[in-house]
């Protein structure tokens, strides 16, 4: 890694810490996701070849940010210690100067920020009452909100706390029943909340067409099982003008 001059740390996570840095040799800036790995006698986790292998494949996409190289750094083992060398994982990715969250905010509708907990507003239901099963689905439910937000200037369900954001959801989208989604008053969270009916959901998005009311609406499906997925969503008539050939 001394081939790289870190500049300044833009980023911190669950699973590590993302630098600005400087090839030293080109000047050329690139990101760099620093990983703490748990060696087993295995060599490198699973996880991480699995995490590595999909960002090659998705950084073949002009739409997706591009992993340069990965560097596997291990340091020297100290003999006085029992327990395996320290190892750390670099992933360089190109560098950008921005983010959608740092774009939105940019161009946010109000004074407002979005809530300290950017993931908050984009939270699943199933997530906010407490289920432990839960799936991709909860992936679909994110970019719903994201997109809702993208065309609005301000988040669809602006929650300051996991039981404030259940309220705003079931005010627009109406409080959730066993017909609409079989077990949920099962959560381990639920509770016995107002009932509320459904909003038409393009008063909250108008400017956006009817495929894309469309869209939303299959995004934001109560019950996991009925809501859209990537690959479906991708073929829906919202997305008919786009060019797909880099998909």
């Amino acid at each position: 890694m001394e081939k790289y001059e870190k500049l300044e740390k833009v980023g911190e996570g669950t699973y590590g810490k993302v630098y600005k840095a400087m090839e030293k040799t080109t000047g050329k800036l690139v990101a760099l996701k620093k990983t703490r790995l748990e060696m087993d006698e295995e060599g490198i986790p699973p996880t991480a070849l699995r995490e590595i292998s999909l960002l090659q494949m998705l950084s073949q996409s002009i739409y997706i940010v591009r992993l340069l190289c990965v560097e596997h750094v291990i340091q020297s083992k100290d003999s006085t210690v029992s327990h395996s060398p320290k190892s750390n994982l670099y992933l360089v990715f190109e560098y950008l100067d921005t983010d959608l969250k740092k774009f939105i905010d940019s161009h946010r509708k109000g004074s407002n920020p979005r809530p300290l907990e950017a993931s908050l507003v984009q939270r699943a239901p199933e997530v906010l009452l407490g289920s432990t099963h839960y799936s991709t689905a909860v992936d679909i439910w994110s970019v719903g909100c994201i997109f809702a937000e993208m065309i609005r200037r301000q988040a669809l369900f602006p929650g300051d706390s996991e039981f404030q954001q259940l309220l705003h959801i079931f005010r627009l989208l109406g409080t959730p029943t066993e017909q609409q989604w079989p077990g949920v008053m099962a959560l381990r969270d639920w509770h016995v909340y107002p009932k509320w009916e459904p909003q038409d959901l393009s008063r909250a998005v108008p400017s956006l067409s009817p495929e894309g009311i469309d869209l939303l609406t299959q995004m934001l499906k109560y019950n996991p099982a009925e809501r859209i997925s990537a690959k479906a969503a991708l073929d829906h008539p919202y997305f008919d003008s786009l060019d797909k050939s880099q998909f």
